[in-house]
């Protein structure tokens, strides 16, 4: 567009309340872009932890220096803290004595489901903002809109000579907060059902790890009770 119609100049001889709305739309879009991109550098991390995690776990190791290994090193996260949690605990009350195999693989398996419920929630936390701001922002955008077009239709009133020049920069400027909007929210949608997917499968790599190491400890609980 050009001359008088440019976008600057839409946006500039808006009314105030259409750019009070584009200034939200755009600081909404500003936090969109922010969260997207660290929720990418977060989710691409917890994968790779886990393929690491996964890779050293199965290599044949004895649980107890993989746990030590990880203690050492301390700020376990991903599956690495729920495998931690879960073997503390099983540790823990093995040493107790007298406690039933079905009751350490109970308590194992609760502090592995709280571990798991920390982590998750590091993970999907944002995520409901993205959820929002791509939900909203076409609606605020279009509130703009209707606002800067009824001022463009009150101002008519006043005119002695109602002609579609002399409307169609209001309503240019009420459009400009809709596409502000679809701006906004589109790119929120898209990372919101994207990360929430990535997330879905987090959980359920670390779900299946909670039954494949709950197999082996029973194991191990069964042993226990076996020599005692």
């Amino acid at each position: 567009m050009e001359g008088n119609l440019s976008i600057v100049q839409l946006v500039l001889q808006a009314s105030v309340v259409v750019q009070l709305v584009m200034l939200l739309l755009l600081g909404a879009s500003l936090l969109s872009w922010t969260i997207i991109f660290r929720k990418r550098r977060l989710i691409s991390r917890a994968r790779q932890d886990t393929d690491r995690f996964e890779n050293s776990f199965w290599s044949g190791g004895e649980l107890a220096s993989l746990y030590r290994a990880i203690e050492s090193r301390g700020g376990a996260i991903g599956m690495e803290s729920i495998f931690e949690s879960g073997f503390r605990e099983f540790a823990k009350l093995r040493q107790q004595g007298g406690i039933a195999a079905d009751m350490l693989l109970e308590g194992s398996r609760r502090a592995m489901r709280a571990a798991q419920i920390k982590e998750i929630d590091r993970i999907e936390h944002n995520l409901a903002t993205l959820a929002t701001i791509g939900s909203t922002s076409p609606y605020v955008g279009l509130f703009g809109t209707v606002w800067g077009i009824m001022s463009a239709f009150t101002s008519l009133g006043n005119a002695q000579q109602a002609t579609l020049a002399a409307v169609a920069p209001g309503i240019a400027e009420a459009l400009v907060a809709t596409a502000i909007g679809l701006f906004a929210a589109i790119p929120a949608v898209v990372a919101y059902n994207r990360y929430a997917d990535q997330v879905g499968r987090l959980e359920l790599r670390y779900d299946a790890f909670m039954e494949e190491f709950s197999t082996i400890l029973q194991r191990h609980a069964a042993r226990s009770a076996t020599a005692g």
